[in-house]
């Protein structure tokens, strides 16, 4: 975040920026979702809704799982949220004490961690590489004393997928052990063909003692309306019901009545999907070009995760660098990775084919190469 700022005071000041850093779509939520806003704000009263969302979405988030995975779900297992992260908040205080142990893949996402040592939970890191596709493997929990799991497929920042096998292992795994565990889907929608790639399948198709979270940020290009949701395991339904009242009262009206109509546009965003693996293969032959060819497989999300130890011991000093002499705007691996994070640096491809081809000629002034 504090590099989007840096990079806003550098549009203020009339100064290029290409930005590589953002975590979000450049293209707006897709016009059903739009047309669905302005009948809104003609004709609802926006008041308080039902702490756990309107009953309409939640019978059309139930209706998605049963259509795009062939999954049942009961609209009173769905939970909706502020956005995904309102969503980890609750599924963290239902499901986890103060002093639990929670997993989770280093790198990842840094709200996961920060969010639970906020509540005083202990962040058990699980170091991932390439030789697990930086993702944590049922081998990691053996010997592991852990109240919850956190997994992300496709990841942040690595792009990287579970393939089913793996993940119905996990899940049946922390199942049988009594370990809570928390699948971040909200990459799901945005995968890209290739010899790993595998189509990306929700945990509740294994196992429902867990939490399943998800958004309309990512796929669906809502960040900015703010609304998610949760798969609520049936023991803890009453437990995320009442923390949801007592902690925001409600998700955004207007959001959640416009996401009503953001399952009618599959074909919109399939085909944002299509631009996002163009710019992929944009940034990876690029980077390639610059020598720098040490990434994470990039199957699904938007970002490409890169070892730049050949450029740099502190990525955090490039990407300020490269931001400040030269406009382009990247993400530190440090924020992802407190111990190696150092070596990386995450670029993300979800903006424009323009943009992505001045950064990757901006860094070729800049490296001399």
């Amino acid at each position: 975040m504090r590099v989007l700022a840096a990079a806003a005071r550098r549009t203020e000041a009339g100064l290029p920026v290409f930005n590589l850093a953002a975590g979000q779509p450049a293209t707006p939520a897709p016009e059903p979702v739009l047309a669905a806003a302005r009948r809104m704000l003609d004709e609802q009263v926006l008041g308080y809704t039902d702490p756990v969302g309107i009953a309409p979405l939640r019978r059309a988030i139930a209706a998605h799982y049963r259509d795009r995975y062939d999954l049942p779900v009961d609209p009173a297992q769905i939970v909706v949220t502020t956005g995904s992260s309102g969503g980890f908040l609750l599924a963290f205080l239902a499901g986890f004490d103060a002093g639990d142990r929670v997993g989770l893949a280093r790198p990842g996402y840094p709200a996961y961690r920060n969010i639970l040592r906020s509540l005083d939970c202990e962040v058990v890191d699980l170091p991932c590489g390439p030789d697990t596709r930086y993702q944590p493997t049922v081998a990691m929990l053996d010997g592991l004393d852990l109240a919850g799991l956190i997994v992300a497929s496709p990841a942040n920042p690595t792009g990287t997928v579970l393939p089913e096998a793996e993940l119905a292992t996990l899940a049946t795994r922390c199942a049988d052990r009594g370990i809570r565990l928390i699948s971040d889907e909200i990459y799901h929608g945005i995968t890209y063909p290739g010899p790993t790639t595998v189509a990306t399948t929700c945990a509740w198709s294994t196992d429902r003692t867990g939490f399943v979270v998800n958004s309309f940020s990512k796929y669906w290009s809502m960040t900015g309306w703010r609304i998610g949701w949760l798969l609520v395991p049936d023991d803890l339904v009453d437990t995320v019901d009442a923390l949801a009242g007592n902690l925001a009262i409600c998700p955004p009206a207007p959001a959640q009545y416009a996401a009503l109509a953001a399952f009618d546009a599959t074909a919109e965003c399939d085909g944002h999907v299509v631009e996002y693996a163009a710019n992929r293969q944009v940034l990876l032959s690029g980077l390639a070009e610059l020598g720098i060819t040490r990434t994470a497989p990039a199957d699904g999300a938007f970002y490409v995760y890169a070892d730049v130890s050949d450029l740099t011991d502190d990525s955090a000093v490039l990407a300020q660098r490269l931001l400040h002499e030269v406009g382009v705007a990247t993400a530190p691996g440090m924020d992802f990775d407190p111990v190696d994070g150092h070596r990386f640096l995450r670029f993300s491809f979800a903006g424009s084919r323009g943009t992505i081809v001045e950064a990757l000629a901006a860094m070729r002034a800049f490296l001399g190469r």
